[in-house]
């Protein structure tokens, strides 16, 4: 049995709720204010609770938390190997072109280098890391309407240039100002 079949045998049992999603993702750090300083002083997630000296949770549009940094395990550690297995990256969606456009802005502002971006037909995403060398992909979908799919109605993503120019004249004036911490 090829991978498609097995993949489609192993789906065909339960499919999960079309409501599921990802609620947050949890990542050891091995310095915790540098963390912070990315996801919350450019990316401009709120912090929304800290716990010790040890976590910190942060968030969008206040919900309880979208990613938690810890340093239980991890203090002053060094990222994993290359070769290894573990997190690929986290996501973050933004919810239009212009505001992906103005988390662009910030992360060149604070001079983070870009690891790629990409328009994959149905969403349009820069590539960076985080501080630990945690993947992290910002992106915003594109309308459903406009993604691309075969002559049979199947999705067909794929990898194409993302024009930074383009997407960066959809950013507001200042979009790369006040980029301190937000804290509580």
């Amino acid at each position: 049995m090829d991978q498609s079949e097995d993949d489609s045998a192993m789906s065909a049992k339960y499919v999960a709720d079309p409501k599921v999603h990802i609620g947050h993702v949890h990542l050891k750090v091995s310095d915790l204010q540098r963390s912070v300083r990315f996801y919350s002083g450019v990316l401009g997630l709120e912090v929304t609770q800290r716990y010790g000296e040890g976590a910190v949770f942060l968030s969008a549009g206040g919900y309880h938390h979208h990613i938690a940094l810890n340093t239980w395990e991890s203090l002053g550690g060094s990222p994993p190997p290359a070769g290894s297995t573990g997190l690929y990256h986290t996501a973050i969606v933004y919810p239009t072109r212009a505001a992906l456009a103005t988390a662009l802005r910030r992360v060149m502002a604070a001079k983070i280098p870009l690891q790629g971006a990409a328009d994959h037909g149905v969403s349009e995403s820069i590539y960076l890391n985080d501080p630990d060398e945690n993947g992290v992909e910002l992106y915003c979908d594109k309308p459903q309407e406009k993604w691309p799919r075969t002559p049979d109605g199947r999705l067909e993503m794929y990898t194409r240039r993302l024009d930074l120019h383009s997407l960066l004249n959809e950013a507001p004036p200042g979009s790369e100002l006040n980029s301190g911490p937000r804290d509580l």
